[in-house]
């Protein structure tokens, strides 16, 4: 695991570091999230719609929609697939779930990607987008912090 100025990176996941969207692949599921200085420039989540689950979306377009206290975007899809499942309930229950744990119980979205040879190929790696994300960091002058409880 990397940690730049509080940013943490860990070494299993896959990098979007334009988008600030981490990927996890296992058994053809590609579990998503937002990256830790993209929660921490975001600040505390409000709301997030998702999309429905079923749903394809393709790359460039939406998963979900986040509002915090001084933001409202998208979750933009990196990958193309089918929605197989949101963490809207995790979401409900906890607001906070992606500034407490943005790798862990934060996660976003649940897809089948139907274009993951292709598509797999525009993420980083953990070392080099942890390069990358060093870089944006002291452009942004960011530190990463998480919400306690």
């Amino acid at each position: 695991m990397n940690i730049y100025r509080g940013c943490i990176f860990p070494d299993d996941l896959l990098y979007d570091v334009a988008q600030d969207v981490w990927v996890r692949y296992q058994d053809g599921v590609a579990t998503m999230g937002m990256t830790d200085p993209a929660q921490s420039r975001c600040g505390k989540f409000v709301a997030v719609q998702f999309r429905t689950v079923g749903r394809v979306i393709a790359k460039g377009k939406v998963y979900a929609t986040v509002e915090s206290g001084k933001w409202v975007g998208p979750f933009p899809a990196v990958l193309t697939g089918e929605i197989i499942e949101t963490n809207e309930a995790g979401f409900q229950r906890d607001i906070l779930l992606a500034n407490r744990d943005p790798y862990g119980a934060g996660w976003l979205v649940k897809i089948r990607p139907t274009k993951w040879e292709e598509e797999r190929a525009n993420l980083l790696d953990a070392a080099a987008a942890f390069q990358e994300y060093r870089k944006k960091i002291e452009a942004l002058d960011l530190n990463c912090m998480r919400c306690m409880d």
